[in-house]
């Protein structure tokens, strides 16, 4: 039976949409079908009263995608509500090589997320196609609830990236450029935008000369501007603080930090302060295998190992504190009555045991935290 369609009215801020019922996921506030058709014009018709109405009506004409109206709809429509960023399931092959192994990461909305791995581990790859820029083989992404696959037109308008190997045009000048960029996206005001980012990344002294003439600390500021100028919902950065002087990445670390309140921030890094300094959670990525996702503190305590520190008032040997259980893997002596030892499980109990037995006076006994260097290490160690 031929379910009679209903045209509905979606007022969003100064834009009314006419469109079908069949296209349309109330319940989840979605646009389930990206190609319509118009009556006359494929322009989208000047202001009208107190908005523009734009007649999306299935009748007997051209099938077309509206790239504007596109811009306009994620921008003021609810494709915002659903902050996140999933992927499910995502494999990719380069020839004969596995590159991603059956990927799943889900980020919501306020989360900024470090993404660790070894050179050609897959990370680059990842942000590639959460971008878009290349397939997957198997599995798939979504950005705010949009598959990159089958909707590549919204989710590039819904992320900003920044590329390992900073793209610029070199013989632009840094206004210019930026001015150029966000003449892709519906922004208004652009003009205002472009000098709101020139300032708070720190361009203003070098925004009149041409990229070419900027030194790479600053090409990758411009890199990062144009990756946030359309005010994404969805940020991907594949090391952004790459040739940054210390001051520099401190800024960048805050903007970032300022950023991601309230969206999605997945950044990659070699710099491991950089993860202490700003991420909630930590993703380890190695030989194409999630190998660890974790708040930090999580993946320091998950150690194959742990390691303590002891002091005896008594000269002792570490032969003697071996004594204490069969748990402890080494001791290194440090100093006259100090000791660190590697064990399996907590030994403090059995330490303090063994001192008592002995009637030796402990002056020092704690567990040391294991860092995320070494963490790292344990967790990407190829042998």
């Amino acid at each position: 039976m031929h379910k009679q369609k209903k045209r509905q009215q979606l007022k969003t801020v100064g834009v009314t949409l006419s469109h079908e019922d069949s296209n349309f996921d109330r319940q989840n506030q979605k646009l389930q079908c990206y190609h319509y058709t118009m009556r006359q014009s494929t322009t989208l018709p000047k202001k009208r009263g107190k908005g523009n109405t734009i007649f999306l009506i299935g009748k007997k004409t051209e099938k077309i995608i509206l790239s504007r109206f596109f811009c306009i709809f994620a921008k003021y429509y609810s494709l915002y509500e659903d902050m996140s960023l999933s992927i499910q399931n995502v494999s990719k092959h380069y020839g004969s090589q596995l590159v991603l192994d059956n990927i799943n990461i889900h980020l919501n909305a306020g989360e900024i997320v470090g993404f660790l791995g070894p050179n050609g581990a897959g990370k680059s790859t990842l942000m590639k196609i959460i971008t878009g820029s290349i397939e997957a083989d198997n599995g798939n992404v979504a950005v705010c609830g949009h598959k990159v696959s089958s909707n590549n037109l919204i989710t590039k308008q819904l992320i900003g990236y920044l590329p390992e190997h900073n793209p610029l045009y070199l013989d632009m000048y840094v206004k210019e450029y930026l001015t150029f960029v966000a003449g892709f996206y519906d922004i208004k005001n652009k003009d205002k935008r472009v000098l709101e980012m020139i300032e708070r990344t720190g361009l203003s002294n070098e925004c009149h000369k041409k990229i070419g003439q900027l030194s790479k600390g600053y090409r990758q500021r411009v890199g990062l501007a144009q990756a946030l100028i359309h005010n994404p919902q969805v940020l991907i950065l594949d090391e952004p603080t790459t040739g940054l002087d210390p001051n520099q990445i401190l800024e960048i670390r805050q903007l970032i930090s300022d950023f991601g309140k309230d969206r999605t921030v997945l950044f990659s890094t070699h710099i491991m302060q950089e993860v202490q300094a700003l991420c909630q959670r930590v993703i380890i990525i190695n030989k194409g295998k999630i190998v660890a996702d974790a708040t930090e503190s999580d993946i320091t305590q998950k150690a194959d190992n742990s390691l303590f520190e002891i002091e005896i008032k008594e000269n002792i040997t570490e032969q003697e504190l071996a004594h204490a259980t069969d748990k402890i893997v080494s001791i290194k002596k440090t100093a006259d009555g100090k000791f660190e030892l590697v064990a399996t499980q907590d030994i403090r109990q059995d330490l303090f045991i063994l001192a008592t037995q002995n009637k030796w006076t402990i002056l020092t006994l704690k567990q040391i935290e294991h860092s995320m260097e070494e963490i790292f290490r344990q967790l990407t160690n190829n042998e």
